[in-house]
């Protein structure tokens, strides 16, 4: 069963990186950027952990967040 949620966050987070990503202009503060950080976590730590990890850094990503390097932990 995981691995059934793993490869849907993956194709979501695919089709966010490559049908909507595209038309909106770059304005990430870290990186990697966040979709290509929860790709990884969500890899690397499944898709609950990983998608916890990956709402974590997508909740830092306003003015008064941090950024610069971020890598999955």
């Amino acid at each position: 069963m995981a691995y059934f949620f793993r490869q849907l966050f993956l194709a979501l987070i695919w089709f966010y990186r490559h049908l909507i990503s595209p038309l909106t202009p770059a304005s990430c503060r870290f990186q990697p950027t966040c979709s290509a950080y929860a790709a990884q976590a969500v890899q690397k730590y499944g898709p609950w952990r990983g998608g916890r990890l990956a709402l974590r850094r997508i909740s830092r990503c306003h003015p008064w967040g941090g950024h610069g390097y971020d890598p999955v932990p």
